[in-house]
């Protein structure tokens, strides 16, 4: 039974509930119909895989449940939604149901940020390792795979299945075909169940009928089962139409290719006026809990309703243990969301908005803007993204405000100004040069009282700061606009460390090192109180450098493990800013003779450089700038030509950066006036950063047309850029490259 809810929950706490809902495997019972054959044969198979792949109504999750009870082995449950479907959401609910199985290393807090091509290089395959290293078999149940729609969260999925070990299963529930299995399915690493294997027999109906008190002759059992094809939930609404209305079982009409909204609209037509209103209405919603339900009619009666559904069986699926949240079976939600689009077309838009307000005031904005996004109007979504997606950048969340835009449309990011800056934002960091000047100049054009009343206040420091760090017009220009975002942000405004860190970085062009050290300082307390780890990491990282140019080396090391652990805490590692900090870190690493050492950071900033372009050209020259001088250091030419090459590239569309101009004519006549007598050490030149960004797609069964897709470039360009990857790692196949990758590091951890 429903347990008598709590008061409504605070913040975060909803979020918790919600996720304990999804990991948590709902109690099957005792089955009316027992899968038990299907499941051992399954378990017995010995293959790492099995996926159950058929349209609704079949059981599935059924099937899941009493798997989950009959297997001795720790089950992960995970009951995947829409709100999973974009990759760094779904490594994160990954490794903490992972990791609440005890099958998580201390490592793996379940925080996975970056764009997606750097998920599949480097938590994706933590993630594999961390299968692998399992301490004990298991089962990892995936329920609901058709919600991801998203083919980079099944690139992410096919990286992460391979590392289920021998002994262990993935077990995956979908209604449409699941990518991840056509190469398993190829070496006979799978099982796979569909709709014929679901589907019930005469004894089968049998059961449902008498687990309905409704008796049935086994003629009539086999003409309902005829009739259905065997359908479970077709069976289940057979006997409820005959239970309640004394109808002969048999004589349900309905074709085939109908027979399942026939069957539910008899069902829907038997109820109260009273509780046919309820469920049409809750079904915008997800997941119903009482008190969202109350909030979303205007009313207090939900409770008894959510408790007479479910003592009825009546297409209410449980999600937790303690049944306070649950969801409608999707065939029952389409045919609900139907009823309300016909009967009262005017009123979804309302009880969305309502259900919005409910969970902004529960401390789950990102469920309020699904709700708000899936609405006819843009306006309040967009002014509540601009609201909140501040932190979300700045605490690494890119991916998840670059869906959130991407649902917005450009046309509602042009009309809402203060988006196109955020939109810039993400571009920048996702290393999209020309999306982020294309937003700039939406953001420049705009007036100041332009952008809605939500967040205007906002808006003139954070334009000011992007224009600065696009830095289009040289140091002083740049300078001015970020004391401009400085003098029209409050002290605790989301801009202000982004403000101050700029205005150092503008100081260093001029060669005023002094007041870009205080400017900088300034930062590193404003971005901490903020928790703005990506600022943070960009502070320390310059500070570090400028105390090792003047010989204060114990206060650089201090600075360099504060911004490389904001860097491993918030998994930032491939965010522009982080190419800094590795890069600090490996020169000081180089003063103190490690030179392991000195290559592995060298290697995670050439790495994280792959994202840094012309839009923030400062950092994109200072990052290979230091990475050339280091490299130089431990004889690798070949990088130090690349790294070279890459700054003359910036500098061609920004060459305006004050004195680092001329810090790279010194490094380049000095290493020309060298000869390059001395032999590379490292075997061939570096990755390319578009080289990097295709790599992780060779651990995926993408053909080279389908990773050219993802990447937005030809077949032609991505077999060259493989071919190249080939003969820089020195090897002649895909396998071997991703070997060759993880030995070096470019791959992995």
């Amino acid at each position: 039974m429903i347990e008598e809810p709590r008061a409504a929950p605070a913040t975060a706490e909803l979020d918790r509930l919600l996720l304990d809902a999804k990991l948590a495997a709902p109690r099957s019972g005792a089955p009316v119909v027992s899968r038990a054959h299907l499941i051992d044969a399954a378990r017995a198979s010995g293959r790492r895989v099995v996926g159950i792949t058929a349209p609704p109504g079949y059981g599935k999750t059924t099937l899941l449940a009493e798997w989950a009870e009959r297997d001795p082995r720790p089950v992960v449950w995970i009951t995947l939604d829409r709100f999973d479907d974009d990759p760094p959401v779904l490594l994160s609910v990954l490794t903490e149901a992972l990791a609440r199985q005890g099958l998580g290393g201390p490592d793996h807090d379940g925080r996975t940020t970056a764009p997606h091509p750097s998920l599949l290089g480097r938590a994706a395959p933590r993630l594999a390792s961390v299968l692998r290293a399992a301490p004990t078999p298991f089962v990892l149940v995936l329920d609901d795979l058709h919600e991801l729609r998203s083919p980079a969260c099944h690139d992410v999925l096919g990286v992460v299945v391979a590392g289920i070990p021998d002994g262990s299963q993935l077990v995956a529930a979908s209604r449409d075909a699941q990518p991840h299995l056509a190469r398993l399915r190829a070496a006979d690493e799978t099982v796979e169940l569909g709709a014929l294997d679901l589907a019930l027999d005469v004894e089968g109906t049998a059961h449902v009928f008498a687990a309905t008190d409704v008796p049935i002759a086994p003629a009539v059992a086999a003409a309902v089962t005829a009739r259905t094809e065997g359908w479970p939930v077709g069976v289940h609404l057979a006997a409820l139409v005959a239970r309640d209305e004394g109808a002969d079982a048999a004589s349900l009409t309905g074709t085939d290719p109908c027979v399942a909204d026939y069957l539910q609209r008899e069902a829907l037509r038997r109820l109260p006026d009273e509780t046919r209103r309820f469920l049409r209405r809750t079904a915008v919603l997800d997941d119903l809990t009482a008190p969202l339900c109350d909030a979303v009619l205007g009313e207090t009666s939900s409770l008894r309703h959510l408790r007479d559904l479910e003592s009825a069986h009546l297409f209410l699926v449980p999600l937790d243990r303690h049944r306070r949240w649950f969801r409608y079976h999707a065939l029952f939600r389409e045919l609900l969301l139907d009823e309300l689009l016909t009967t009262e077309p005017d009123l979804a838009d309302t009880l969305r908005g309502r259900a919005a307000d409910w969970y902004e005031a529960h401390g789950a904005p990102a469920r309020a803007v699904e709700q708000l996004l899936a609405t006819g109007g843009r306006d309040r979504a967009a002014r509540l993204v601009a609201r909140v997606v501040v932190p979300l950048v700045q605490a690494g969340q890119i991916s998840t405000v670059d869906r959130w835009l991407g649902l917005l449309g450009d046309g509602t990011i042009r009309s809402h100004p203060p988006l196109a800056v955020l939109a810039g934002y993400v571009a920048v960091y996702e290393g999209h040069a020309a999306a982020a000047e294309r937003w700039g100049a939406v953001a420049d054009a705009a007036s100041s009282e332009s952008g809605p009343t939500e967040g205007a206040a906002a808006f003139a420091p954070a334009r000011a700061a992007f224009r600065a760090l696009r830095c289009p017009d040289g140091p002083q220009r740049m300078l001015d606009d970020a004391r401009l975002a400085l003098d029209s942000e409050p002290g605790w405004g989301p801009w202000r460390g982004t403000a101050l860190v700029l205005s150092g970085d503008a100081h260093r062009l001029t060669g005023d090192d002094v007041s870009a050290a205080r400017d900088l300082e300034l930062c590193v307390e404003a971005a901490d109180a903020l928790q703005d780890a990506d600022t943070l990491v960009h502070a320390q990282a310059q500070l570090a450098d400028l105390d090792m140019d003047h010989g204060r080396w114990d206060s650089a090391e201090q600075r360099v493990r504060q911004a490389l652990a904001t860097i491993e805490a918030h998994r930032t590692e491939d965010y522009p800013t982080s190419a800094l900090g590795y890069a600090a870190a490996a020169r000081l690493a180089l003063h103190t003779h490690d030179h392991a050492r000195t290559v592995d950071l060298l290697t995670r900033g050439m790495r994280a450089r792959t994202f840094s372009t012309y839009a923030f050209p400062t950092l994109a020259v200072r990052v290979r700038l230091r990475l050339a001088r280091t490299s130089w250091a431990t004889a690798d030419v070949a990088a130090v030509r690349h790294l070279l090459r890459e700054i003359d590239d910036v500098l061609l569309r920004r060459p305006a950066l004050g004195v680092l101009v001329d810090e790279v004519a010194d490094l380049r006549k000095s290493f020309d006036a060298a000869g390059h007598a001395t032999a590379s050490t490292v075997p061939g030149p570096p990755l390319t950063p578009a080289e990097l960004r295709l790599l992780p797609y060779l651990q995926t069964h993408l053909t080279i047309r389908e990773i050219g897709e993802r990447l937005f470039v030809s077949r032609n360009t991505a077999s060259s850029e493989i071919g190249s990857i080939y003969r820089k790692l020195g090897v002649s196949s895909r396998s071997a490259a991703v070997e060759r990758a993880v030995d070096r590091g470019l791959l992995g951890s």
